[in-house]
């Protein structure tokens, strides 16, 4: 199992396959490296990096949960990249990941090529942040993958109608482990304490100075057409900011699409042929 020690002295859990671009891969808030397994096999000709975030996955907990925060998250970010001896890469942020993204044009643009959000933006709905804060730190109400699924697919069905059982199983396992008769979380439950406290203290209030940051680089912005993190009129601002930017919205897809839909791995691909 590949693994770098940050300079706090946490294991962190990393995995990077292929050869070519560097692309690095950040996932969402309580996920993991797994993030991605629906994506990857669609870019074969990059060399992939991923990584699970401290407190996530397969990577140490961190004994103090005010550490999960994308300030600390980005500087962890380079200091794979450092320890992978990789110059700079193409990004693809998946909502917390593209926060990350934001931080990391502010303080090291020089590592990055270009940017792929998906689905977040500098305005974050409450609606969105009230649906996570419901299910954060807890673990899910599941006895196995397949309760899971079929749970999912109810739950989810206004945002992703027309997705698999099939589908919502993997998804299930990447999101959580069967211990003890149950699904459990693949995250440290802190994270939920970490989240509630950075959303009191407005910690997100305007993120609008940190995508200015991305002035300058290849940017693109994959939206779910159901998603009820990114609002549409959020997408017209970051346009009208960002007049480059390439837009994909992935029909049938809420918060957030999987980057295998042909909307997304279109906009994908055409923004890492921008970053070669």
């Amino acid at each position: 199992m590949a693994q770098f020690t940050t300079s706090d002295g946490l294991r962190l859990y990393y995995e990077e396959a292929g050869t070519g671009q560097p692309v690095l891969a950040l996932a969402g808030l309580t996920r993991n490296a797994r993030d991605f397994d629906f994506m990857a096999p669609h870019l074969p000709k990059v060399h992939l990096i991923r990584m699970d975030y401290r407190g996530r996955g397969k990577s140490d907990f961190d004994p103090d949960f005010s550490n999960y925060n994308i300030i600390r998250e980005a500087h962890d970010v380079i200091e794979l990249l450092d320890h992978l001896a990789v110059k700079d890469v193409a990004l693809i942020g998946t909502s917390r990941g593209g926060l990350i993204a934001m931080v990391l044009a502010q303080m090291f643009k020089h590592r990055l090529r270009g940017v792929i959000l998906n689905d977040i933006g500098p305005d974050i709905s409450q609606e969105g942040l009230e649906r996570i804060a419901d299910y954060i730190g807890r673990d899910p109400d599941y006895a196995d993958y397949e309760q899971a699924a079929a749970g999912l697919k109810s739950a989810l069905a206004k945002g992703f109608p027309d997705v698999s059982l099939e589908r919502w199983r993997a998804h299930a396992e990447h999101l959580w482990i069967a211990r003890e008769g149950r699904l459990r979380l693949r995250y440290d439950a802190n994270l939920g304490q970490a989240f509630a406290a950075q959303v009191n203290s407005g910690e997100a209030a305007d993120l609008w100075p940190l995508f200015e940051c991305f002035m300058g680089l290849p940017l693109a912005l994959i939206r779910g057409a159901n998603s009820d993190l990114l609002e549409a009129a959020t997408v017209e601002k970051m346009q009208a900011r960002h007049p480059g930017m390439i837009v994909a919205t992935v029909p049938n897809r809420g918060h957030v699409p999987f980057l295998d839909e042909v909307q997304a791995m279109n906009a994908i691909k055409a923004l890492l042929e921008l970053t070669i």
